[in-house]
């Protein structure tokens, strides 16, 4: 069965006037019903906070999950993330982050070059992570949060870099660097009671300009050299300073025990000599006896011949052997 086509207008005139404003009055009434729902409800997500304005003045800040408010534009809500954590990005932006990152630099130059404390130029590459601690003071005390981060942020980097050389930016400092921009920042965001709370600033590239960087690669490798060149020096120093110090501590410890040793001795003869002087007092002549027999026992057993004279006797010395004890040299035969 084929639909004929209906003339809208004309079925429009055949409705009675009484019906077609009854009509008109429904249609009113549920315009009216569904902007009063579209603006009496709204939601807010789990890491957001809703501010509430009533002809432009703030009423009161919501918390996350679905709320009513006055419609008709009377009350209006304005969604700040406050547990989200957002980031601004400093002499690069990235493309299209991911598994490899892209990331470009182009034109962004003049907001990166900084002169360092010791008037040498480098290229720092930073990031500001924030978040939002005041909603209300976030919307109301500052006319545009995004550009007073980046203009803060931007004068707390160039201090910082400005009061430090290149080689402490380049290398050991950078943590140090990020840190004190990070509490500059801090400082300046709460006197413009700014609601903002920094989290990090972190140096992700620092750099020496593209026309200086041969030159800075030549000093970086002279530099690793020296060092290289110093802690050789240093091991060697570690290894021969102490085996000399060991050798002198041997050394030293060697004259005490000689010196001791040559004390104790000296002392131990002078009692004994002592002993000996107090008994030969006693007794001269039994104790000259005594020392001359000791002395003898102990030298005639070397003795390879042995001629016993009497005192008393003369002219035997034509008798004795002498010529054998010379060699057949000489008399005495």
């Amino acid at each position: 069965m084929a639909f004929e086509e209906i003339n809208i207008e004309e079925y429009l005139k055949k409705i009675p006037p009484q019906k077609m404003g009854k009509l008109v009055g429904i249609g009113v009434l549920v315009i009216v019903g569904i902007a009063f729902l579209a603006s009496s409800f709204y939601s807010v997500e789990a890491d957001s906070v809703a501010v509430i304005m009533r002809f432009g003045k703030y009423s009161r800040t919501t918390p996350p999950g679905l709320h009513m408010k006055i419609p008709f534009g009377i009350d209006k809500s304005l969604k700040v993330p406050v547990t989200r954590i957002l980031s601004q990005e400093f002499g690069f932006r990235t493309g299209r982050p991911g598994v490899r990152t892209i990331r470009s630099k182009e034109g962004l130059l003049e907001e990166s070059l900084m002169l360092t404390g010791d008037l040498n130029v480098v290229v720092v590459d930073w990031i500001v992570q924030y978040k939002v601690k005041d909603p209300r003071a976030f919307l109301f005390n500052v006319r545009n949060p995004d550009e007073t981060i980046r203009d803060v942020s931007e004068a707390a980097m160039r201090q910082v870099v400005g009061d430090r050389s290149v080689d402490g930016v380049l290398t050991i400092e950078r943590i140090q660097v990020g840190e004190e921009a990070g509490q500059i920042m801090q400082k300046v965001l709460d006197s413009y009671e700014s609601g903002i709370q920094i989290v990090t600033v972190k140096l992700q590239d620092v750099n020496p300009p593209d026309p200086v960087k041969p030159a800075f690669n030549s000093v970086n490798e002279a530099k690793q050299e020296r060092e290289q060149l110093v802690n050789e020096a240093m091991k060697e120093y570690n290894t021969a300073v102490p085996k000399a110090r060991g050798d002198a501590e041997k050394m030293i410890k060697e004259a005490e025990g000689y010196a001791i040793d040559r004390v104790n001795r000296a002392e131990g003869d002078a009692s004994r000599f002592v002993s000996l002087w107090r008994q030969y007092s006693l007794a001269k002549n039994v104790t000259r006896r005594r020392l001359y027999m000791e002395t003898m026992a102990e030298v005639l057993p070397n003795v390879e011949r042995k001629y016993i004279v009497d005192e008393k006797e003369k002219g035997i010395l034509r008798l004795l052997p002498l010529g054998d004890m010379y060699g057949g040299k000489g008399g005495g035969k």
